[in-house]
């Protein structure tokens, strides 16, 4: 959300921008880096990003027969790794904002025959389009950074759970250890954006991605606007060194 002071702009990176321009240029920088999205992933990361991923699916509590809503998914990688778990009388449904990242996300589920109890969905998490209490969990994976209302997008998680429900958000957070921020610093702006030249021919998108994280809210300031969102019981879970932070909370 924008800052009180000023409500007409917002951050995108360390840029300030019209609220109303926020949602169209980060559009353009995930329209851009979608072909390669995965392999950035994995050189950015050295494939950390997928252990992550397994954890946060392994410690959601989703159980055979939950539906669930899985937010900023175009990659499709949260979706193959909760489809096993909600079973034959489950359901996954992918959303994202972001077409082209729907379309790589699905062409390559549907590669591996991943098709069965999956649906797809292009929509804004500010809004979704499902009536209250409809999913047993929500999760989104490195995509509420790039939210431009954050506040707004939590609310609407919190409506449309089920009593009991969860809302699970894995994302970069603040890194705990002081040893390791100036080497995660160098990796993040002088490694990163060079990569994204070398490999997808766009250091600018990952020059952003970099920033948008310095730019996110840590530990407790998410754990905050996760209560305020009317969600329960958060309970935050630091994976290497804060690098990246599971939040957890419940409806009521």
């Amino acid at each position: 959300m924008s800052d009180p002071q000023s409500p007409q702009t917002t951050h995108f990176g360390y840029r300030e921008v019209p609220v109303r321009e926020k949602q169209k240029l980060v559009g353009e920088v995930f329209t851009s880096v979608a072909g390669k999205y995965d392999l950035m992933n994995d050189l950015m990361s050295f494939g950390v990003h997928r252990l992550w991923k397994r954890f946060f699916v392994a410690t959601s509590g989703v159980r055979p027969g939950d539906r669930i809503l899985d937010l900023a998914g175009g990659t499709g990688d949260i979706a193959a790794l909760l489809l096993p778990r909600v079973g034959e009388k489950g359901e996954v449904i992918v959303g994202d904002i972001n077409a082209a990242m729907l379309r790589t996300g699905r062409d390559r589920l549907l590669d591996r025959g991943l098709h069965a109890r999956l649906r797809w969905a292009q929509l804004n998490a500010e809004a979704l389009p499902f009536p209250e209490d409809s999913f047993d969990a929500v999760t989104i994976a490195f995509g509420l950074r790039n939210v431009t209302d954050k506040e707004r997008a939590l609310t609407e998680m919190q409506r449309i759970l089920k009593p009991g429900g969860r809302a699970l958000i894995l994302e970069f957070s603040r890194v705990r250890s002081e040893f390791l921020k100036p080497l995660y610093d160098f990796h993040s702006f002088r490694v990163l954006p060079r990569l994204g030249r070398l490999i997808a021919d766009d250091e600018a998108s990952y020059r952003y991605l970099a920033e948008s994280i310095r730019k996110h809210p840590d530990q407790d300031t998410l754990r905050a606007m996760m209560e305020a969102a009317g969600l329960r019981g958060v309970q935050v879970n630091n994976l290497s060194a804060g690098i990246v932070a599971i939040h957890r909370g419940y409806k009521t």
